[in-house]
């Protein structure tokens, strides 16, 4: 019998063919998506600057995997960097050739994005090694398979798409546009919260010009198993 997952690989080459990445691992959410990257990247290593105005579940992922953070008081529109770590952000953006290379990029397919699959998100790269790392961490540093037939290599988490949801979303690519407006969302200041102040750095100044994704991209840190 067919394995029902390949379904979910099926949803990941039509995602990278559309933005342009070598490599695309779908995972439950963008959360979850924006999560592995900062565990792979290692952001404990260094305070990780963001937009204060932006969802709260992006400062909890880069918590969550050790990290302290900056907020910066600036405009974006669509997708922005978590710095220094080339993790971008593109959960309000959806567009043909988006990817930009030696970049990290995180969508969603929740219910109210481009792609609404209800519930979904995605990491879209071209190293090969971080490919295989976020396609173990996502399921229990296992492959997957029957666990008869495999054993974890690592010590990983539960953050698989499932292939009702991947199945949908291949669906909805068959129809895809080349691009779509941006989404826009009127988020509070997450720097005047006081959960996030134990783990924060004072934030920057203010900047009167939107962030861009910088073009020219560093070489990226080495997998930790």
């Amino acid at each position: 019998m067919k394995n029902p997952y390949s379904i979910v690989e099926d949803f990941e080459s039509a995602v990278a063919d559309y933005a342009g990445s070598r490599y695309a691992i779908a995972v439950d959410t963008c959360t979850a998506a924006l999560f592995l990257c900062c565990k792979y990247c290692q952001v404990e290593r260094d305070v990780t600057t963001l937009p204060s105005r932006t969802y709260c579940s992006v400062p909890n992922a880069i918590i969550h995997a050790g990290g302290q953070v900056r907020f910066q008081d600036h405009d974006w529109h669509g997708e922005y960097e978590l710095q220094p770590w080339k993790i971008v952000d593109s959960a309000l953006r959806f567009r043909r050739g988006m990817y930009l290379p030696g970049t990290f990029r995180c969508l969603s397919f929740q219910y109210r994005k481009h792609l609404p699959i209800g519930r979904g998100g995605m990491i879209l790269t071209d190293d090969a090694q971080a490919a295989d790392w976020f396609r173990l961490a996502r399921f229990n540093g296992r492959r997957p398979v029957p666990l008869t037939h495999d054993a974890p290599v690592m010590v990983g988490w539960l953050l698989y798409m499932e292939p009702e949801r991947a199945a949908r979303g291949l669906a909805l690519m068959m129809n895809v546009r080349d691009a779509y407006p941006d989404l826009c969302n009127d988020y509070p200041p997450l720097h005047e919260m006081e959960v996030y102040r134990p783990y924060a750095i004072e934030p920057l100044e203010r900047r009167s010009l939107p962030i861009e994704v910088a073009q020219v991209h560093q070489p990226l840190p080495a997998s930790r198993q």
